[in-house]
């Protein structure tokens, strides 16, 4: 289990944790999700003993990490996929950290045929892709059969097998009790693979629930109504404070009124109903509804001309623009 309360990390003056508070409980996966700059690989650090918080504390089975007594036993990590000796092989860098835990060789032979690595055992890990070099990282953070696991972007640089691979390897961790902290940018993948979330922005904590309640509780649940009265249906929807968007295959979308609620007001003013289906909303939905607030570099609305292409039509006004340059 991981606890942290009050947990805060200032960087001169940038606060990159700030009072942070929430828990990760065992036999579930929790995904952690942010945006760039919200704070989540300084927490991982902090639990990790890589950082030192200035307020707060955090704690891996009751004990912060510079007291627990071995390490790779308790808790394995994958932070930095490229963290690694490039003149190594994969089996040595795997048993130089093993001999520093008294974890026995045949482990490592066994993580690296669980990642799929050994018929490249040998080879230098300076000529590993990104996707092996993960899959050696995860060996890694499995090597003392931790309790507690912790993983940074840990399907970046796989194919959708290796992607399929790593979630069956989560879930499977975490079906046997272990704690599973996992976190990620693909918010698809995250959907299927996490049951519980920790959401973070600007170093504070925006949410700690289900992903199912965390989808449900955002703004961008909407219902979908089809009727041959669907324009008269539309008008009452709106003066009952509904938003309405109907679409040109004649279905309509409502947003801020249950389907109850919908139902009922057609009902009371005797309008026919083909279709009344709340439409769920994704993972991805909710959390740029609820962190919308806290990215630390948004964007503006790309204006698209010419071919089709941003970068084209960003060169096309740079050329309007420059002096001596033809229009």
């Amino acid at each position: 289990m991981i606890e942290a309360r009050g947990l805060t990390k200032r960087y001169g003056d940038v606060v990159a944790v700030d009072d942070l508070s929430f828990d990760v409980q065992p036999g579930v996966v929790t995904g952690f999700l942010g945006p760039n700059g919200s704070g989540k690989s300084t927490t991982m650090r902090l639990i990790m003993g890589l950082d030192f918080p200035d307020a707060g504390r955090v704690t891996v089975n009751g004990r912060v990490f510079r007291e627990l007594p071995w390490p790779l036993r308790e808790i394995g990590a994958l932070l930095e996929a490229r963290s690694l000796h490039p003149g190594r092989s994969a089996f040595d860098h795997l048993w130089m950290l093993a001999q520093t835990n008294d974890i026995p060789r045949r482990r490592v032979e066994e993580v690296l045929e669980l990642v799929g690595l050994t018929s490249v055992a040998r080879k230098r890990v300076g000529t590993f892709s990104l996707g092996m070099s993960q899959r050696l990282g995860i060996a890694a953070a499995l090597l003392g059969d931790p309790s507690v696991l912790l993983f940074d972007e840990p399907v970046n640089g796989l194919d959708p097998e290796g992607i399929r691979w790593v979630r069956t390897l989560l879930q499977h961790l975490a079906r046997e009790g272990r704690t599973v902290f996992v976190s990620s940018h693909l918010m698809a993948e995250m959907a299927i693979t996490a049951e519980r979330l920790v959401v973070v922005g600007r170093g504070r904590l925006i949410a700690e629930t289900s992903v199912a309640e965390f989808v449900a509780g955002a703004a961008g649940q909407s219902v979908r109504v089809r009727s041959p009265q669907l324009n008269d249906l539309a008008d009452a929807l709106r003066a009952a404070g509904a938003s309405v968007v109907v679409s040109p295959e004649g279905a309509m979308t409502v947003w801020r009124m249950r389907a109850e609620e919908v139902g009922e007001l057609a009902s009371a003013r005797g309008i026919t109903l083909h279709e009344l289906s709340p439409q769920t909303g994704s993972l991805e939905e909710a959390f740029m509804e609820l962190t919308r607030h806290s990215a630390e570099f948004q964007g503006q609305g790309v204006h698209v001309e010419g071919n089709g292409s941003p970068l084209r039509a960003q060169e096309m006004r740079q050329d309007r623009s420059s002096p001596g340059r033809s229009p």
